[in-house]
């Protein structure tokens, strides 16, 4: 700038960077608008994959706890196997995936939020109601159940459990399908506790011990490896981890 006793002017250099500098804060401003559009954009909606026993039993009270927090996001969920999660998540289809399954699907990251316990039921009227002993690992083993498909977690952690599964009786892609045919007497299966508490406090199945093995199993929250939750996801996952549901 030219400063004299009447005041200052710009030089010509001084206004050519005048000029820069306006270009460089509108740039800026456009930046601003623009990744903020972007965060309310991402902000407005929320995609999550989850498992069957997860999305019928656990997600609910989730998902209104994380509705106090964000009113305005609008949630989608996909209920499926632990293979159909990983799938959603790899194809960019979900923000955030909940699985039930043994290990973690390669290309994803996780972190454990609860764990749950696999529990072998039957109507009242099956054989196996009136045992007086547990079952052993063999007898469960090589007997036909009522099983999910093959992909879901509930049957991984159940084949590796006891090392192989018999054919099965009745293959079905739903926790509640599986439960119903269990109500209804058409053989044993194995659950969630999660799923059939309600069952058996009126006695519509009971369970039947087993010895000789563990059925426990971890409940995790997945997404794709190197991008960590934001936004909705973010604290979907806080909410999870925190206990409320």
């Amino acid at each position: 700038m030219d400063r004299s006793p009447r005041g200052s002017r710009l030089t010509d250099a001084g206004a050519l960077v005048t000029d820069w500098a306006r270009r460089v804060v509108e740039a800026a401003e456009a930046f601003d608008a623009g990744t903020q559009a972007l965060r309310d954009r991402r902000d407005s909606r929320l995609r999550v994959a989850a498992s069957m026993t997860i999305a019928e039993y656990l997600l609910p009270g989730w998902l209104i706890a994380l509705r106090a927090h964000r009113p305005d996001t609008a949630v989608s969920l996909l209920a499926g196997n632990s293979a159909m999660v990983a799938e959603r998540l790899l194809d960019g289809e979900a923000d955030l995936g909940f699985v039930e399954g043994l290990t973690v699907p390669t290309g994803l990251d996780s972190v454990v939020i609860a764990h749950d316990r696999l529990t072998v039921v039957t109507a009242p009227t099956h054989p196996w109601a009136r045992r007086r002993r547990p079952l052993d690992a063999a007898e469960l083993a090589s007997t036909p159940l009522i099983l999910r498909e093959e992909g879901s977690g509930t049957r991984q952690v159940l084949d590796a459990a006891l090392g192989g599964l018999a054919r099965p009786l009745i293959e079905l892609s739903s926790t509640t399908a599986v439960k119903a045919s269990a109500v209804s007497g058409a053989g044993p299966a194995v659950l969630s506790e999660l799923a059939v508490g309600d069952e058996l406090s009126l006695r519509r199945l009971v369970t039947v011990p087993v010895e000789g093995v563990a059925l426990r199993r971890a409940l995790r929250a997945v997404w794709p490896t190197g991008h960590r939750p934001a936004g909705p996801a973010r604290d979907l996952l806080s909410l999870t981890r925190s206990g409320t549901g």
